[in-house]
């Protein structure tokens, strides 16, 4: 009740705040050191990347980037990082349906920097060139799964 008595007072004003960026996992692998440290040749590198949201509490959410660097030589692996950054955000007094753009678009894009830091910095610090990965526009995926999920007949997350 005290809750709704505040909204009311302030106007039931949109609130969207960053509570806390975090480090939530993070993986490096070389299984095949030190001999595969020793080839010449040049590695393939593929990189993926993942987005995940949370409702933790009524208006606090989690939403996790993850990269997944996995670098071979040949069919052996170099190294493989897997980095998931996240970020905690309180979203209140928001229409519902603007919920699910801020969590697919605007966090991601605010998490999305740290992650790209300290994938570089693992790569570096494991002995190999940074990796850098490329900036991402998170509109765009959005916008995909909106049209894919459009054309599967199923409905925007409620």
């Amino acid at each position: 009740m005290a809750d709704e008595i505040q909204a009311a007072a302030e106007g039931a004003a949109p609130v969207f705040q960053i509570q806390r960026m975090y480090l939530k996992d993070l993986s490096l692998e070389q299984p095949n050191a030190p001999h595969i440290l020793l080839e010449q040749q040049q590695p393939q590198v593929d990189i993926n990347l993942t987005l995940s949201a949370e409702n933790v509490t009524d208006a606090i959410f989690e939403v996790c980037v993850t990269a997944t660097v996995n670098t071979k030589v040949g069919d052996k692996t170099l190294f493989l990082v897997e980095a998931k950054q996240a970020g905690i955000f309180e979203i209140r007094n928001v229409p519902q349906e603007q919920i699910e753009g801020i969590l697919g678009i605007v966090c991601p894009q605010m998490v999305y920097p740290y992650l790209r830091a300290i994938v570089s910095d693992v790569c570096t610090r494991a002995g190999f060139p940074p990796v850098l990965l490329t900036e991402v526009n998170f509109q765009a995926m959005f916008e995909a799964q909106q049209a894919q999920r459009a054309a599967q007949g199923g409905s925007a997350v409620n």
